[in-house]
């Protein structure tokens, strides 16, 4: 599995929201300056984060993006699987995948299935507070 730089930035725009935003709107520019990304690029990420409801934008003079609720209640699995789609290692454990004429002599299905729960339910358990304090250890072991 290898996470695109769409799901790789868009991380880095939320976190850089939940950091310097809270009440007020942070202009795309600012936040692509801040980010070291290409401002044309953050502008087509952009529209589906808001489009999803995970941010609010608003147009004009003192206008840009904020965050629609509180770091704490934004996982990274959230996000990442809003930019790349699917977390799914393989391509019969997708959302909406077609029947596998294999799947009642897969010797690997259930080595893949378990490797998509770990993955997301790794993804799951990490938040954009826990992200923007660099807390380690529940980086390491979100459950605790």
């Amino acid at each position: 599995m290898l996470i695109s730089t769409r799901g790789r930035y868009a991380l880095r725009m939320m976190i850089d929201l939940a950091e310097n935003g809270s009440e007020k709107f942070i202009p795309l520019k600012t936040i692509a300056e801040r980010q070291g990304l290409s401002l044309k690029y953050v502008g087509r990420i952009i529209p589906e984060l808001s489009s999803a409801g995970l941010v609010e934008g608003v147009q004009g003079k003192g206008g840009g993006y904020r965050l629609c609720r509180r770091p704490s209640e934004y996982t990274v699995g959230e996000i990442l699987r809003l930019t790349e789609g699917s977390l799914a290692p393989v391509s019969c454990l997708e959302c909406n995948a077609p029947g596998c004429d294999r799947k009642g002599d897969c010797r690997t299905l259930a080595m893949w299935t378990r490797f998509h729960h770990l993955i997301n339910d790794y993804f799951d358990g990490i938040t954009l507070a826990s992200l923007m304090q660099g807390k380690e250890a529940a980086l390491l072991n979100p459950e605790e």
